[in-house]
């Protein structure tokens, strides 16, 4: 089992497409066992097969914080066929990235999360046609209000692609509004190498924008093109499959949040 989710072993989240990509490589390995189930561990719970818990490449334990998380992990192994393919394992794979990349480091993960802060997708506008100016407008200029409103992080916008360097503390105030637990930030991290935007990803985290908004102004320009000159096939591939870690990104965020009073 642990050869099948080694690409994880030691590191922080990756680009979770090229962590699909590499699990693709792994010759898939028959399904061992009958039964998935959880079991109650010290800190949460366990991801059991047939009883056993599962561990990560190191040997670790995978303890999940909530009981509904633990569920949906335990059904991506029951939902296996007759082998085990990771590729359809995203929050498994999160889960072992978490245990065994962020858990001992969450600040060096949230150094490098924030490192988007100074680069990210929502400062570099197009300077025509009017249109998709006014599209990435329509679904980028809210999350930079919200972000100079509340957070205090006032970015510096560029057209083109042109590198400006933002203010220190326009990234500093950012970077504070980021989670502290080890999944969230694991999650942030996911999104915002899918999407290419901290801020999304902020926005996400902090409700001022829901999934679906996100996804959408991830793929502003993607869309735009599509619209002029047709769906490139294998780009539409690629989103699927990113879709689906961006969605094991959401659930984690969704089971990280606490719960509301009556």
């Amino acid at each position: 089992m642990r050869e099948l989710f080694d690409e994880a072993a030691g590191q922080a989240p990756r680009d979770p497409q090229e962590a699909a990509r590499q699990a693709a490589r792994v010759p898939l390995r028959k399904r061992f066992y009958k039964e998935a189930g959880v079991a109650e561990a010290d800190g949460g719970f366990a991801i059991t097969l047939d009883g056993k818990p599962i561990r990560t490449p190191s040997g670790r334990q995978v303890v999940i914080p909530t009981r509904p998380l633990a569920d949906a992990v335990a059904l991506e192994w029951a939902a296996q066929g007759e082998t085990i393919d990771p590729v359809t394992m995203p929050l498994t794979r999160l889960a072992n990235s978490v245990v065994e990349g962020v858990v001992d480091r969450v600040d060096l993960v949230t150094d490098d999360l924030a490192k988007y802060f100074q680069s990210d997708l929502l400062f570099y506008r197009a300077g025509h046609p009017e249109a998709l100016v006014a599209r990435e407008a329509a679904h980028w200029d809210p999350v930079l209000f919200w972000a100079a409103e509340t957070l205090g992080a006032h970015f510096i916008l560029s057209e083109g692609i042109m590198h400006v360097k933002q203010p220190d503390e326009a990234v500093q105030a950012a970077r504070a509004a980021l989670p502290a637990d080890p999944w969230s930030v694991a999650a942030l991290h996911v999104v915002t190498t899918l999407t290419g935007s901290a801020l999304l990803a902020l926005a996400l985290a902090h409700g001022v924008r829901d999934p679906d908004q996100v996804w959408a102004a991830a793929y502003v320009d993607e869309d735009w093109n599509a619209d002029q000159w047709g769906v490139d096939e294998e780009a539409a591939s690629r989103r699927v499959t990113r879709l689906r870690d961006f969605q094991a990104a959401v659930a984690v965020l969704a089971a990280m949040k606490p719960a509301k009073g009556p």
